[in-house]
């Protein structure tokens, strides 16, 4: 049984501007109407970008917009979001920015069996 992946976003822009050498697929924590907003679509990770953080990976300069019945519960459009990944990968990936310059970049934003999911 293969699961269903709904893609909602991608990033074109990541694939001609960088060389894609390795991909992780890791969860997102979302609040709120974020999940909504992402499921209409409503979401621009052209100038996002990931960095390591007190031991986190956060993802950065990602716009999902306000949903649009959302009222006085809305979220920021832009603010830092965690990533969720085993502390191994995070270690791998952080050593990999400081050691060879490496810059991480969201590819694809997606649902598989209704989670949030980035690559």
């Amino acid at each position: 049984m293969s699961e269903e992946i709904k893609i909602v976003a991608s990033n074109r822009k990541a694939r001609h501007e960088f060389s894609i050498e390795e991909s992780l697929e890791a969860g997102m924590v979302l609040h709120g109407t974020e999940v909504k907003s992402l499921r209409e679509g409503k979401v621009n990770m052209s100038d996002a970008f990931c960095i390591v953080q007190g031991g986190e990976m956060m993802l950065l300069n990602c716009h999902i917009s306000p949903f649009k019945h959302g009222g006085h519960f809305n979220h920021e459009a832009v603010h830092p979001r965690k990533l969720l990944l085993h502390r191994k990968e995070i270690e791998k990936w952080r050593e990999a920015i400081e050691q060879k310059g490496f810059t991480i970049v969201p590819l694809k934003i997606y649902f598989k069996a209704g989670r949030a999911k980035i690559e």
